[in-house]
């Protein structure tokens, strides 16, 4: 095991049993195993998947591959008695948005699990303090189902604050619909689609999981693996509610802003029609040529003005009678 593959770990654990463990040295790790191991890799620093296979003569070269590539969606492959499992959890590294999920990859054998990740991710970190404050798992089987787990309670605060933003914008679309809101609408939606994408296949892949045929899942294990997949099918039909909520929303925003213009052009087309005539009346009398009424009369003017005044009440009364306004 080279001086790489070396800066490249993380951290390797060796758990006792009893929920605890213990972090082993370099030369430790290349003593053969006395207790299940848990190896976590930071996937940056390894330059070549022959690292990984140092590991475990199990971990073959394709899974090694991999276990180093970035853009990876959440799947399950049991090899054996050996399981290849990509998970996702929710982003809450700082300055980062929550919907850029990390990925986390793991290669589970009955006493070794192999983890390898590009950013940091909460949940991992839980898991290891966890052991070495003596309340972990007591074996992989239970550290994988463990990770699991976590990684969907860390969603649900995310998610449960994605659906009090659409409850915020319905209310505010109720109370004072604006143009602006269209904005925080798509957001909303982008978000719920971004997780959606990698939620989904991670409920399929816990579902794989629960139903691999290996030596080291109890029943135990499969029934919380079985309440993991609950969850995260819940999680996938509150982001659907919150997309088809989303477009309800937008479609009311839709509906609002267009009485608004609705109402505004027909207050419009009611002053038009008022002063139409009006126009048409001082247009006539405005003409500079001989023959005008009252041009030689100082009280025209104000029998004009009189005039007018009286075409714009018949109008009102006019308008009040059918209805128009």
């Amino acid at each position: 095991m080279g001086m790489q593959t070396m800066t490249a770990i993380l951290s390797a654990l060796e758990l006792d049993g009893l929920g605890g463990a213990r972090q082993l040295t370099p030369s430790e790790l290349l003593q053969p195993a006395r207790g299940p191991r848990w190896i976590h890799i930071d996937a940056a620093q390894c330059e070549s998947a022959e690292m990984l296979t140092e590991f475990s003569p199990s971990l073959d070269i394709s899974t090694a591959e991999a276990m180093l590539e970035r853009d990876v969606r959440p799947r399950c492959l049991q090899l054996d008695d050996n399981v290849h499992l990509i998970l996702r959890g929710v982003n809450l590294n700082a300055d980062e948005n929550a919907e850029d999920m990390v990925a986390v990859r793991l290669w589970i054998e009955k006493d070794l699990l192999v983890s390898s990740r590009f950013r940091r991710l909460k949940s991992m970190i839980d898991a290891r303090e966890r052991l070495l404050a003596g309340r972990g798992a007591k074996s992989i089987a239970d550290l994988v189902t463990q990770v699991c787990g976590q990684l969907l309670e860390r969603m649900e605060p995310v998610l449960g604050d994605l659906d009090d933003d659409t409850d915020a914008l319905e209310e505010e679309i109720l109370e004072n619909p604006a143009p602006e809101l269209r904005r925080k609408i798509t957001d909303v939606r982008k978000r719920a689609i971004l997780f959606r994408r990698y939620i989904a296949p991670q409920r399929e892949a816990i579902g794989q999981l629960r139903r691999a045929e290996v030596s080291w899942l109890s029943d135990r294990h499969v029934r919380s693996l079985q309440e993991s997949h609950d969850r995260v099918t819940r999680y996938v039909e509150d982001l659907d509610a919150i997309r088809e909520r989303a477009q309800i929303v937008k479609d009311e925003l839709a509906s609002s802003l267009s009485d608004q213009l609705n109402r505004n052009l027909y207050v419009l087309s009611v002053v038009t029609a008022i002063f139409l005539p009006l126009g048409f009346l001082t247009g006539l009398f405005g003409i500079n040529i001989a023959g005008m009424p009252g041009v030689n009369n100082e009280a025209a003017f104000w029998i004009f003005l009189a005039f007018l005044m009286t075409v714009v009440a018949v109008q009102v009364v006019f308008f009040k009678r059918n209805r128009w306004f």
